[in-house]
């Protein structure tokens, strides 16, 4: 039986001040899991099923994860996905490093998205994709909130994301590199040629875009033609259409 601490602690790490408090976060459902385990993040523990625990035992045992078994009932009690009946974990979070596109390289750039459920499918586009490093404003919501680690689908075990001032970040680092941001008016992305070289991608505010203070640095506004009569794409189906684009291309 979990003890009354564990469960505090594991309760904790839904809110974000503990999260970074405790500098831990957690994966629920047995994709996620797994995916954690092969990954590089240093893991604190596992609850597993019993069932979970049988099946992928080798996997536990090779990487000496320390595991304990609960039942369906206590698991479902800690998780905040009704769809978890096989496993949790709790593993550390990682050091805000520094990250930059290397030469021939794409970097994605999030302006205060704020929808944690689009910012795990921008993860997962973005693993899709081949888009390893993506840049966050600091309101771009955490990594580690538990709904966009669950959407990303283990894909965070793959991407990298750094959180910084962009107004900042562009000037100091975006150079003679290109800075496409998606906007509703400018020019056709269907028309718009990448560069080889490499550059940035900037995605919006879900609900008011790419912000002025931004905006200033974007060196081609692209926009994605409208064909319906959808008012605008979410965030993360417009970032899957850009990079779909941009891997046609290159």
């Amino acid at each position: 039986m979990l003890s009354k601490n564990r469960i505090k602690y594991i309760n904790s790490l839904k809110i974000k001040k503990y999260r970074q408090l405790h500098q831990s976060f957690i994966v629920e459902g047995a994709k996620s899991v797994l995916e954690l385990l092969d990954s590089d993040f240093n893991i604190e523990f596992v609850l597993t099923t019993q069932e979970f625990e049988q099946k992928y035992a080798s996997i536990l045992s090779r990487h000496n994860t320390i595991a304990e078994t609960v039942t369906l009932q206590e698991l479902e009690g800690l998780g905040s996905f009704q769809t978890n009946d096989s496993c949790l974990a709790v593993a550390k979070t990682k050091q805000n490093d520094f990250l930059s596109p290397e030469k021939s390289e794409y970097a994605l750039v999030l302006d205060d998205v704020r929808d944690p459920g689009n910012l795990g499918s921008i993860i997962r586009i973005a693993d899709w994709y081949g888009i390893k490093k993506i840049i966050c404003s600091n309101d771009t919501t955490d990594f580690y909130n538990p709904k966009v680690i669950a959407a990303s689908k283990g894909s965070f075990t793959r991407v990298s994301l750094f959180y910084t001032e962009l107004t900042s970040y562009l000037a100091e680092n975006a150079g003679s590199e290109p800075v496409i941001g998606a906007f509703l008016g400018g020019e056709s992305l269907y028309d718009f040629k990448f560069s080889p070289s490499g550059g940035y991608i900037v995605m919006g505010n879900e609900s008011n875009g790419i912000g002025s203070t931004v905006e200033k640095f974007v060196t081609n506004k692209i926009t994605i033609p409208r064909v319906g009569e959808a008012e605008s794409l979410n965030v993360g189906i417009a970032t899957a259409v850009m990079l779909d684009n941009l891997r046609r291309q290159l």
